[in-house]
């Protein structure tokens, strides 16, 4: 997907505010959980996702969805990740 039209999604679903966010090469976050809806766009770089058992990598072009208070856990590839994300509560 690209950068307009992932943008036009999330006004269309309601998501209000955009984040551009950029995370360092092989990176992790441990567990956590985050109080609001999010929905991102990857734009550079690639990521991993744990959600439970399943673990789900995204690369440039990819979109990931994760409901608010959803414990997961995240890696960040050899060169990081940039992604553009919605946030809603």
């Amino acid at each position: 997907m690209d950068r307009n039209t992932f943008t036009e999604s999330l006004t269309k679903e309601g998501f209000p505010d955009t984040l551009l966010v950029t995370r360092e090469a092989n990176g992790e976050v441990d567990v956590h959980t985050h109080p609001f809806e999010s929905k991102a766009l990857i734009l550079e770089g690639e990521m991993s996702i744990r959600v439970g058992e399943e673990e789900r990598a995204y690369r440039a072009g990819d979109v990931f969805h994760l409901p608010a208070n959803e414990p997961h856990s995240e890696r960040y590839g050899p060169n990081g990740v940039t992604f553009l994300v919605g946030r809603k509560v």
